[in-house]
């Protein structure tokens, strides 16, 4: 309300009302306060899971990872990570560019890109230096963890391979999905931009790069060969911008439908006998269809250029898990999701760690042998970890410090 109305004479006399307190001026009005929007459980959840079977993934000659999802289906954790990286994308820096503007959100992006560009060198430096104190003291019978990484380039000749590592033209296979998913941040402002204009025309953008990576776009991986990146973010953005649109509310989000969800679980229970090691081999057909898609032992590109199957296969999946869980709610506020939650909310920590878990997990299987015990032993240290790391984590990110003293008598 104006305040001169507040102010002004009376025009007819009459008695005065009873005091009543005085307004406080508009200048110094409590700012209001942006309610956070709620996290939603469903996306840590799965992204907490996702960096859980990253962990299992990542350890040398883990009789654990025959049973993770990539052996029954084409898709595996990666496309976890990216769907919910790209959910979680929108959530954080989608609000930036609606409220304060293009220039603003892409500045906030370009803070994330520099926090991961950070992150990635960390892990690498953290695992070179691992794999060659470990090679040095000769931990395991002679077996050259450096070379092992295929880290022998970057020692022969440190004063080019650390040019090529800082400007990413440089990127081993272990340390491939971090660069990918900062190419991936860079194309966000120019998405929201392109949507902007017309959603069409980012529809259209994103689908044309993942046209192009099929055609022959990549990034080089190393210097002295023509390896591309293992994970080529011009087609793995497709998924990522999926999602973010999924998220934004660009493109609507199916339904749950039965024949939607019979279709669905049909698709995931053909790609069994099509995708398990032990499975396809017993059928002509099956092993045809395998061979086809898989190159017989490994295609790069099927994963490299991320394969349309798995990119079906995965929104097939997802639309199943999320059918599951929202017809039971009480799934994620139960004692053995919350720390999987836990392990979702601090994604970027939980993921380095579990890499670097991984590796030293696979060391410490050299030394003491593979056998159920063994294997079973690390699995279980490596997964207590990683909780540990995201526990820790966010205790640190509430800033007990910044509370109040408790009294004391």
């Amino acid at each position: 309300m104006n305040e001169a109305l507040l102010t002004r004479e009376p025009a007819v006399a009459r008695p005065s009302p009873a005091p009543q307190p005085a307004a406080a001026p508009p200048a110094t009005a409590a700012p209001a306060v942006r309610r956070r929007t709620p996290r939603d459980p469903r996306l840590d959840f799965f992204r907490g899971l996702a960096m859980l079977i990253i962990l299992i993934a990542h350890i040398p000659w883990n009789f654990w990872a025959n049973w993770i999802p990539a052996r029954f289906g084409p898709s595996d954790a990666a496309e976890m990570f990216v769907f919910s990286s790209g959910y979680a994308a929108a959530i954080a820096f989608g609000g930036t560019f609606l409220r304060h503007g293009w220039w603003m959100g892409t500045r906030r992006i370009l803070l994330r890109f520099w926090q991961i560009y950070w992150a990635h060198i960390g892990l690498f430096v953290a695992i070179a230096t691992v794999s060659v104190i470990a090679t040095r003291i000769d931990i395991a019978d002679g077996k050259n963890y450096v070379n092992a990484l295929n880290l022998q380039h970057f020692f022969n000749d440190p004063q080019s391979q650390l040019t090529g590592l800082l400007t990413l033209t440089y990127v081993p296979n272990y340390f491939d999905i971090l660069p990918m998913y900062m190419v991936i941040l860079l194309l966000v402002p120019v998405i929201v931009l392109l949507q902007r204009i017309h959603l069409g025309l980012a529809v259209a953008f994103s689908l044309g790069l993942y046209a192009a990576a099929w055609a022959g776009l990549e990034l080089p991986a190393e210097p002295w060969s023509d390896r591309p990146w293992f994970f080529n973010p011009f087609a793995w953005q497709l998924l990522f911008f999926t999602a973010f649109a999924f998220s934004r509310g660009w493109i609507p989000v199916p339904p749950f439908r039965p024949w939607l969800l019979w279709a669905a679980a049909a698709f995931v229970l053909v790609m069994i006998p099509i995708s398990h090691f032990g499975l396809y081999p017993l059928t002509p057909v099956t092993r045809f269809i395998h061979e086809s898609l898989w190159g017989g032992a490994f295609t790069p590109a099927f994963k490299t250029n991320i394969h349309p199957i798995r990119i079906l296969h995965f929104l097939a999946l997802a639309y199943l898990a999320v059918w599951f869980v929202s017809r039971k709610p009480g799934l994620l506020e139960s004692r053995l999701a919350r720390p999987v939650i836990r392990v979702g909310q601090q994604a970027l920590a939980t993921f380095m760690s579990s890499m670097a878990v991984a590796w030293i997990m696979g060391m410490f299987l050299d030394v003491v042998g593979r056998d159920g015990l063994t294997v079973s032993a690390a699995n279980v240290i490596g997964l207590a970890s990683v909780f540990a790391v995201a526990y820790l984590v966010g205790w640190y990110k509430r800033e007990p410090w910044r509370r109040p003293a408790p009294a004391t008598g």
